[in-house]
């Protein structure tokens, strides 16, 4: 592994009004799989090159969050989403990049700014780039899923030697019918069940943000410095 930059910047926070954020950033060329992991059962994010996490002084609201995939079953309603999505077919290949992922993320953007107020800029290919193509090495994947010809939704993950860490999902609102979200996690888990993976390295969950909040609804599961949670 090999450190090429590490530092801390504050901003308005990404998930909670009227707080501020304070990040801690690694930029790491290089990394392996392993160190990854490590990276992640520490709180940290990856995207592109770029890990980070929060460090907030004061606050704790961002938890790092993991479902036991070895305990976890699939509810009814878990199942009539994979039983009603038989004809979205999926396909695992290393990160790139075309004119129909950047069209896609853009879409979903747009929609999300409609639906939940998220900010919007429209993004570039550089920036694609940096977050979700570069930096993937061994581990660095992301899942198709198309509907006949048409592309849906792209999801980046990194499988790791424990776990698949989920790091980015969208779709395309016109095929909403299929829960799309739900859907592509689900899928991981499988896929993590399959490959005797015992985690699903979901992000932060913060209960006051309706974008991270659902998490929770996914247990058993374990975050960073507590016990696992598990259904009454």
């Amino acid at each position: 592994m090999n450190l090429l930059k590490e530092f801390s910047l504050e901003d308005s926070c990404s998930y909670l009004k009227d707080k501020e954020q304070t990040t801690h950033y690694k930029v790491i060329e290089n990394c392996s799989k392993e160190s990854c992991e490590e990276l992640i059962e520490r709180g940290f994010r990856r995207f592109g090159k770029m890990y980070f996490r929060p460090i907030c002084s004061g606050c704790d609201e961002c938890k790092s969050i993991k479902i036991d995939v070895e305990n976890f079953q699939f509810s009814k309603s878990a199942r009539r989403v994979l039983k009603k999505a038989q004809d979205v077919k999926t396909y695992i290949q290393k990160p790139s990049l075309t004119a129909e992922h950047l069209k896609l993320f853009d879409k979903y953007h747009r929609y999300m700014k409609e639906k939940k107020e998220w900010d919007y800029t429209p993004t570039t290919a550089q920036n694609y780039h940096n977050s979700f193509v570069n930096g993937h090495h061994d581990f660095g994947y992301e899942v198709l899923y198309f509907y006949e010809e048409k592309l849906i939704g792209v999801d980046l993950i990194d499988i790791l030697p424990a776990g698949v860490s989920s790091i980015y999902f969208y779709y395309d609102p016109d095929f909403a019918k299929y829960s799309l979200g739900k859907l592509s996690l689900y899928k991981q888990i499988l896929y993590a069940k399959n490959a005797n993976k015992r985690w699903i390295y979901l992000g932060y969950y913060v209960k006051e943000c309706p974008s991270l909040s659902y998490k929770a609804e996914y247990e058993p599961y374990l975050t960073l410095q507590e016990s696992v949670k598990t259904t009454v």
